[in-house]
């Protein structure tokens, strides 16, 4: 059986706009925005209230020659009605005006401080999903920022905001070609197989599995979970950890009610026809499950954060210094992300429920 659901401690009927984060002001971010709302029609892009400086908006907009425009507003429930004609923002003013392609620890604050704010707006019920724009953590870095990625901070604002519910934060990429979620992330290589533990992939699978039933509509999803060697160590000839780790963690999971199945060679696991066989897979380091998924989705994948009590997604590309203030982004996936989020945040407010998976 799949883990057992907990209220949903902040359902709100007021919370339908999006609160959307403006990154990295000197990314590509700011003009994201713009192109997104200008295809808010044509695309179907929901409301949204951008967490961000309306002046550095309105000069990103004119730089790339986007006509647009902008309204401030101070509670995000005002987001749907202005949408329609305006790009409603909630001011986060910077310390100094942004370049474009030009990083400034200066405005690192800034930067934090719209993510902050944007949490908080679903928390008090003001929005009904979290998605953020792409931020440059060695720059943050410089402005005091102690967490090693966006993922780590929003977990330690849900703690911070919802003391006591789960946040147990995983990433998937999302697209509608396949959704992965890597075991391991940010580490070399060399450490991944000692990474690699019973326990993660018991607790990451039941993640996966209580966010896939309950923010993708997937009553029992079906779990491939990726061998880490070359096929899948070939019964130890090229590797142990299978043997000695991934199967039993599978053979645990199937016991206790889930759809899994695996260890599976990554090399024969992404191909049309075995895509259809799974809803998701389970790969065992960053590249594995990224090289596909951005092959496969280039401009239309969705990072999405597993394991919080809120929804929160954002676009699959970093901030894009070299290109920023061209106008030659594509704003694919933050429109897919904008989309996403709105889909999952419906679902869990149906529900009137979050994630709780049982731990091992």
């Amino acid at each position: 059986m799949l883990p057992a659901l907990s209220p949903r401690p902040d359902a709100s009927p007021d919370a339908s706009a999006l609160a959307l984060s403006m990154g990295d002001p000197a990314g590509i971010g700011l003009e994201l925005i713009a192109m997104c709302w200008l295809r808010r029609q044509s695309e179907a892009v929901p409301p949204f209230a951008v967490f961000g400086s309306v002046s550095e908006l309105v000069a990103r907009a004119k730089l790339i020659g986007a006509t647009v425009d902008v309204e401030a507003i101070s509670d995000a429930r005002m987001a749907a009605t202005v949408f329609q004609h305006a790009i409603p923002v909630i001011e986060i003013p910077l310390a100094h005006p942004a370049t474009a392609g030009v990083a400034s620890a200066a405005n690192g604050g800034a930067v934090i401080t719209a993510i902050e704010r944007a949490v908080a707006a679903v928390h008090a019920g003001e929005a009904a999903a979290v998605v953020t724009n792409p931020i440059a953590k060695s720059v943050l870095y410089d402005a005091g920022f102690r967490h090693p990625g966006h993922t780590e901070f929003l977990a330690d604002l849900a703690r911070r905001h919802w003391p006591g519910a789960p946040a147990d934060p995983v990433m998937m990429i999302a697209s509608s070609a396949l959704r992965v979620v890597p075991l391991t992330i940010h580490i070399a290589l060399s450490e991944v197989p000692g990474a690699i533990t019973h326990e993660r992939i018991v607790d990451t699978a039941r993640i996966m599995a209580s966010a896939l039933s309950t923010d993708f509509g997937l009553p029992r999803p079906r779990i491939a979970i990726a061998g880490l060697n070359p096929h899948a160590g070939e019964d130890g000839a090229m590797g142990m950890e299978e043997g000695r780790i991934i199967a039993p963690a599978i053979a645990e999971l199937r016991t206790a009610g889930f759809d899994v199945t695996g260890p599976h060679p990554a090399d024969t696991l992404f191909h049309a026809a075995r895509r259809t066989t799974y809803d998701a897979v389970l790969a065992m380091y960053h590249d594995q499950a990224l090289i596909p998924a951005k092959t496969l989705a280039f401009d239309t994948g969705v990072n999405v954060t597993l394991g919080l009590p809120f929804v929160r997604t954002s676009p699959d590309h970093g901030t894009a210094f070299d290109i920023a203030g061209t106008g030659v982004a594509s704003p694919s996936s933050l429109i897919a992300a904008l989309q996403l989020a709105k889909l999952m945040s419906e679902r869990r407010s149906a529900a009137s429920t979050f994630p709780t998976p049982s731990r091992s």
